[in-house]
């Protein structure tokens, strides 16, 4: 399980805090999968970073009880003096997983080629969203976050991340960001709607559906 439990966010600015994210309070289960749907700027993208660990909570609290990926096709924590194989094998480093028996999968699933062993610096930004996504698979999660995954690649990457995702990994926990709400519809148990840093949560997903195209 996951429980956000009274998460506040906020950044500093000229101007005064700039409040993110306002007493958000959301549990995750075993195997679930739930949507977020908001428009861009909603802070959706600030949420999943919290659930990740990228960044901690201004106030309020972040309980994990499973493992959770980092937000896939997320590459803030590379190295981009590095190649990306050795950001695989830092990686790999961490999480206690040998980089050699991983490697032809990331390979055959980011498709860089010789760029694998090219820095990162010159990556384009989809192809190091390639190299995250791709890391992230090799490492066995609990609970997945999605932020957009589906705007990375063309048809054919996008239909072998939905395979990955949503096909060998069924019985995860998915937690899934996006204003795309029919894509959140099709692959998700419930939704909640991300509106002006506050979070409202639907046990039903086609309520969240309607509330999120009327309110929009």
């Amino acid at each position: 399980m996951i429980r956000l439990e009274n998460v506040n966010k906020y950044y500093k600015t000229r101007r005064g805090r700039a409040h993110i994210l306002r007493d958000v309070n959301l549990t995750v289960e075993k195997g679930e999968r739930i949507g977020i749907l908001g428009r861009n700027g909603a802070g959706k993208s600030t949420l999943i970073r919290l659930l990740g660990g990228v960044e901690d909570p201004s106030s309020g609290r972040v309980v994990r009880d499973m493992t959770v990926s980092w937000p896939l096709a997320f590459s803030g924590a590379f190295q981009h003096s590095l190649t990306g194989f050795d950001n695989l094998r830092f990686i790999c480093r961490v999480y206690e997983v040998d980089p050699e028996e991983v490697l032809p999968k990331v390979e055959d699933f980011a498709e860089l080629g010789k760029y694998l062993f090219e820095p990162l610096s010159t990556y384009s930004a989809g192809m190091r969203a390639r190299l995250g996504f791709g890391i992230s698979l090799v490492v066995d999660f609990d609970c997945y976050l999605i932020d957009e995954i589906v705007a990375v690649g063309d048809d054919r990457f996008r239909e072998r991340c939905h395979e990955e995702l949503f096909v060998k990994r069924a019985n995860r926990s998915i937690f899934l960001v996006s204003h795309n709400a029919d894509y959140v519809r099709q692959h998700c148990h419930k939704a909640a709607v991300l509106k002006d840093g506050e979070l409202l949560n639907f046990e039903d997903l086609e309520e969240a559906y309607d509330y999120y195209h009327r309110t929009a």
